[in-house]
């Protein structure tokens, strides 16, 4: 029961990052640029997060600890930058499948950390989830497009590093309350997009166009959910399976796709997304089994 009830936090952070694409989109459209959305988000959220230190529960941390934690931080807003370069290069549905590889990349991370095969339940979870993301990213539906090679490499790394921020908060800063925790990785998100995008954060736009509403929503759904989520599921799940979960995140998207921007969801979108949530349940049916057979011995 503890590990659903993990496994619902890591779904619940997945979910709100997923929305976070629909936000990106009307912020776009409304004339910002991706470093002005992606730095006030950062922004707004951390400062969020810090209107609440004075009444949360706090503990010392270690030097080694704080890095760690904006680490994990900077491993999340470098895929949202490097995703938006894949996007920048090559179709939606391409972009969207590459950065869905941080399924099997975050099993294989646990393996090598583990230094053990992944469960067999682990493996049929990881195909039925490539094989779904490529239905519901409607990439069988897309037509030819011209492919662009480093927009391919920009993909693959986005799934490498949000394979890295889920192993990552499962591991760093185990034991600092999760408010706390989830500050430095803020913060930490907010120092790479600083370095990546320039002095973008303090542009007028800020103020006289209403970035600050788009800035605000990025914050609740990009940072301060997701990452507050993650942190608290993260710890009491191994990475593969938080990773196994976490590809909820594409689900939620085409949700927010229809109710935020209008868009129609295909059949194939929807047999892609069935198979995404079998994928998903899959590993909790076997760890179910698994803390059964162990009781009953």
């Amino acid at each position: 029961m503890a590990n659903l009830k993990y496994s619902l936090f890591i779904f619940l952070g997945a979910c709100s990052y997923g929305i976070l694409a629909s936000i990106v989109k009307l912020g776009l459209q409304a004339g910002h640029s991706v470093p002005e959305l992606t730095g006030s988000q950062y922004l707004i959220g951390l400062l969020l997060l810090l209107l609440s230190f004075p009444f949360i529960k706090r503990t010392k941390i270690t030097l080694k600890q704080a890095a760690a934690l904006l680490l994990t931080g900077a491993s999340l807003s470098l895929t949202g930058i490097l995703y938006g370069m894949s996007l920048d290069r090559n179709p939606a549905s391409i972009a969207v499948v590459l950065l869905f590889q941080f399924t099997w990349i975050g099993i294989l991370f646990e393996a090598l950390y583990e230094r053990k095969m992944p469960s067999k339940a682990k493996v049929i979870s990881s195909i039925l989830l490539i094989i779904g993301t490529v239905f519901a990213s409607n990439l069988i539906n897309s037509g030819s497009h011209a492919i662009q090679a480093d927009g391919l490499i920009y993909g693959l790394l986005s799934a490498v590093t949000f394979a890295v921020f889920i192993f990552a908060s499962g591991k760093a800063g185990k034991g600092i309350p999760t408010i706390q925790r989830s500050i430095f990785i803020t913060f930490g998100g907010l120092l790479l997009v600083a370095a990546v995008s320039g002095p973008v954060l303090i542009s007028g736009g800020v103020q006289l166009e209403g970035l600050w509403k788009f800035g605000l929503l990025m914050a609740l759904f990009g940072a301060i959910f997701p990452i507050v989520f993650f942190a608290i599921g993260s710890p009491h799940l191994d990475s593969g399976l938080a990773t196994i979960v976490g590809s909820a995140e594409l689900p939620a998207a085409v949700a927010a796709a229809m109710l935020i921007l209008g868009e129609r969801i295909s059949e194939a979108q929807t047999f892609g997304i069935v198979l995404i949530l079998i994928g998903i349940s899959i590993p909790q049916f076997s760890f179910k089994k698994a803390a059964k057979n162990r009781l009953s011995t």
